[in-house]
Formats: C-alpha cells, sequence, structure tokens
C-alpha cells in the first residue's frame, strides 16, 4: 500500500477548519509553481501548469472530496487522468507523481491550516501553552526536520511563523500541543532553544528565478499556513 494511499486517515481527517480552509481560496490559474508562492497559497488553490479556470476547477472540487468524503490517492489519480484527458492538459512530470503532489500538498496544507486554527483557541492555548515539534518517521528524513524533532517552544514562539508543517514537499512532520503537566512527565523544566532562522536562495532552473526561503525548509513553504489564513481572511 502506497504511503499517500491513506493520508486522509492519518491526518485525521475531515475536520471543519480544514475544509473551510480550502473552501475560502480562490481558484487561480498559473504558468508554473512559483506564479502562487509561499502565503499566497493561503487564499488561492492552484495547480501548477493549470492554465484555464475550468481546469482548476475540477482540481479544486476532487481535493474538496478527498478532503471531506476520505477519497485515496489511487481515486484521486483516477479523477486526475479523467481530467487531464477531458482538458487536453499537457503536464510536466510523469502522472504519478503530479497526482501525488497535488493530492498531498493539499490535504497536507489544509490539515496544517485547520489544526493551527483549533490549537489556537483561546482556552487551548491556556491549557497547551507549549507545541513540540514531532518529526514524521519518514525513512528518507530531511536532516534539519530530523534535528528539530522533539523541540519544544512557547506556542507564540516566532520559529512557528516560519516552520509550522509540512516544511516541504511531502514532508508529514506535526505540531503536538503540550501541557505543563506534560512538559514536566517529559522531564523538563522549560522550554528549547528556538533554532535560528537562516536565509537561503534557491535558483529555478528553468527560469533562472532566485527564491528567498529559510534553512531546512522547501522554498514557498516557510510560512504558516494557518497564521497566514487568519491574516488575509479573520476567522469569527
Amino acid at each position: 500500500m502506497s504511503e499517500f494511499s491513506t493520508i486522509t486517515a492519518v491526518l485525521d481527517l475531515p475536520f471543519d477548519e480544514a475544509i473551510a480552509f480550502l473552501r475560502q481560496k480562490v481558484n487561480l490559474t498559473s504558468t508554473g509553481w512559483t506564479d502562487v508562492f509561499g502565503r499566497a497559497n493561503a487564499k488561492g488553490f492552484t495547480v501548477a501548469g493549470a492554465t484555464t479556470d475550468a481546469l482548476v476547477a475540477d482540481f479544486q472540487a476532487e481535493i474538496d472530496k478527498a478532503l471531506g468524503q476520505g477519497t485515496t490517492l489511487q481515486e484521486f489519480r483516477a479523477a486526475f487522468d479523467d481530467i487531464v484527458k477531458k482538458h487536453g492538459w499537457e503536464h510536466t512530470g510523469r502522472p504519478g507523481w503530479r497526482s501525488r503532489v497535488i493530492y498531498e500538498t493539499n490535504l497536507s496544507m489544509a490539515y496544517s491550516a485547520g489544526r493551527y486554527v483549533q490549537q489556537t483557541e483561546p482556552e487551548t492555548l491556556l491549557a497547551f501553552p507549549y507545541w513540540q515539534y514531532v518529526h514524521s518517521g519518514a525513512r528518507h528524513p530531511r536532516k534539519q526536520h530530523l534535528a528539530w524533532n522533539g523541540l519544544v517552544l512557547a506556542a507564540t514562539d516566532p520559529f512557528w511563523d516560519w516552520a509550522y508543517p509540512p516544511n516541504g514537499w511531502g514532508c508529514g512532520c506535526r505540531v503536538s500541543p503540550l501541557s505543563e503537566t506534560r512538559l514536566k512527565r517529559q522531564g523538563r523544566t522549560g522550554v528549547d532553544q528556538a533554532p535560528e532562522r537562516i536565509p537561503t536562495t534557491t535558483i529555478v532552473k528553468r527560469t533562472g528565478e532566485v527564491l528567498k526561503g529559510s534553512l531546512g525548509v522547501d522554498p514557498g513553504f516557510d510560512y504558516n499556513p494557518g497564521k497566514a489564513w487568519q491574516e488575509i481572511a479573520p476567522q469569527p
């Protein structure tokens, strides 16, 4: 079984906040993955290279279905093939790879945004004032993500503004809230020192475009989806 075929079960989807995050997005066409970049993705739904409104709308509908009904990756791939055929879309990359990226990234971002909204409810923050970075246990872990595993910081620490998971393509890391009691059970008397944010630059080979980012986080992922969502469209 593919590690992505049960992503909705692993992420405990659906839940209202994740669905609301997806449905408030505006469908946007694009010619490449950097057209809608970073925190702009908190408001815009796009599929790299999807240049017509109808094509983007069909993909958005399938992601909505996956989020709300628990569509598996295999089911999404079948829908992906139908959409590609319907619109005569010529995309880059292998179909299996493209469908996986679209499926996984959108569900992970929705989960992240929804959990952030839940975790920052005033009563929740009062009960769980600390957050712990939890590595996914991937077979081929990113070195920096593994180094952050177990890191405990205040929920209000600026670290979470740029490193709240997911922190890259295929990243399965998450944030676990901690109470004072759970903190002490781990043998801790306080929080860890927050990692320094080190700027990085990445050059897109196809276009020569220079992207700014943060060490340990893939380009375009160094923002907090849930916080960006709240700042763009404050929740009631």
